[in-house]
């Protein structure tokens, strides 16, 4: 897989992780505060903190962590 690609994947997993953790986080904060306000505001912001720290991540792992990938 090319550098252009693994990056589109990265974003592409990013976004669907994203979508799938901040609605876990939206009915924790929903459940604990009991207002869709304060809910829906932690999870705006964790959508952007956590989706840039994913992809970091996942880009570290990329660069740097060969375990578990073939020699390429």
């Amino acid at each position: 897989m090319d550098a252009k690609k693994s990056r589109i994947r990265h974003i592409a997993k990013s976004i669907t992780w994203r979508i799938v953790a901040s609605i876990t986080t939206f009915v924790l904060a929903y459940l604990f505060f009991g207002d869709l306000a304060k809910a829906s505001g932690l999870m705006a912001v964790e959508v952007v903190i956590k989706m840039l720290l994913y992809y970091l991540h996942e880009r570290a792992w990329y660069n740097y962590i060969r375990l578990g990938r073939d020699n390429e």
